[in-house]
C-alpha cells in the first residue's frame, strides 16, 4: 500500500462558507498546502477516521475488494455499515465508490493525514 497524504482542516460551518464564497467570488485561491477535507469539528474527524475506519481504510487500501460483498467478507462488517461509512467518508473525500458491472468498488484517496486548525480569533478572512 502506498501512503497518500491529505491535508485535513479543521474549520466552523460559517468560516467555511465565508470560505466557499470567497473562493467562489476569485477572492480566494487556496494555495497547494492548504487542507483539501474539511471537518466541522474535532469530534467530527474523530469519529470519520476512529480507529475502525482507519483499519478498513487499510484494509481497502491494502486488499484491493472489488464490491461491497467482497469487503464485507474481508472486514466481517455488515454491507449495510459498510455502505454508511463508506459514503460518509466519500463525502469527505477520503474514498470514492466507483460504479462498475452493477457493483460499488471502494478505492482509498488517503491514507494519512496532516491535520491543521488553531483557535479563531475573529472571522475567516481570505
Amino acid at each position: 500500500m502506498k501512503p497518500s497524504v491529505i491535508n485535513v482542516g479543521i474549520i466552523s460551518r460559517d468560516d467555511y462558507v465565508r470560505r466557499t464564497v470567497a473562493i467562489a467570488r476569485g477572492e480566494h485561491k487556496p494555495g497547494s498546502s492548504e487542507p483539501k477535507v474539511w471537518f466541522e469539528s474535532l469530534r467530527s474527524m474523530a469519529e470519520a477516521l476512529s480507529p475502525d475506519n482507519q483499519e478498513l481504510l487499510r484494509l481497502i487500501a491494502a486488499e484491493n475488494p472489488q464490491s461491497l460483498a467482497e469487503l464485507e467478507q474481508l472486514s466481517g462488517r455488515k454491507k449495510s455499515n459498510l455502505s454508511r461509512t463508506l459514503k460518509m467518508l466519500e463525502g469527505y473525500g477520503i474514498v470514492s465508490l466507483d460504479r462498475k458491472n452493477h457493483r460499488l468498488i471502494p478505492k482509498v484517496h488517503a491514507t494519512d493525514f496532516r491535520v491543521e486548525f488553531g483557535v479563531n480569533v475573529g472571522n475567516w478572512r481570505p
